[in-house]
C-alpha cells in the first residue's frame, strides 16, 4: 500500500506551474504560499531575483490561515504593489489548487486593482 505524501505531490505541481510562468520588471510574479498559521504572498522579480514587496497574516497580527485572512493579505499587497508602480502581475499558486484560501487572495488583489 503506497502513501500519499502531499507535500510532494504540491512540489511536483508547484515545478511544473514554474516551468510555465516567470516574473519579468514590467510583470512581476505574485507568489502565495500557506502553513498551518499563517498566509502569506509576495511580488517577485525573477529576473533579478529580487522580492519586490511582501505582505503576510503575521504583520496583520492575524492567528488563523482562513478565507478571511487571505482576503485581507491580498488587499494588503495589492496596496504595497500598487505603491510601488506596479499593476499588472502574473499569479503563482505555488502548486495549491484554486480553491479557498487561493481565490479569496486572488479575488481580493484583483478588486484592490492589481490585473493579473
Amino acid at each position: 500500500m503506497s502513501t500519499i505524501n502531499r507535500k510532494a505531490i504540491r512540489a511536483r505541481v508547484h515545478t511544473r506551474i514554474r516551468k510555465k510562468l516567470a516574473g519579468t520588471p514590467e510583470r512581476p510574479r505574485l507568489a502565495v504560499n500557506f502553513s498551518n498559521q499563517h498566509v502569506y504572498a509576495q511580488v517577485i522579480d525573477d529576473v533579478k531575483g529580487v522580492t519586490l514587496c511582501a505582505a503576510c497574516t503575521k504583520n496583520l497580527e492575524m492567528k488563523k490561515a482562513n478565507v478571511e485572512s487571505a482576503a485581507k493579505v491580498g488587499e494588503l499587497i495589492a496596496k504595497k504593489a500598487l505603491e510601488a508602480g506596479i499593476t499588472e502581475v502574473v499569479f503563482d499558486r505555488g502548486g495549491f489548487l484554486y480553491h479557498g484560501k487561493v481565490k479569496s487572495l486572488a479575488d481580493a488583489a484583483r478588486e484592490a486593482g492589481l490585473k493579473f
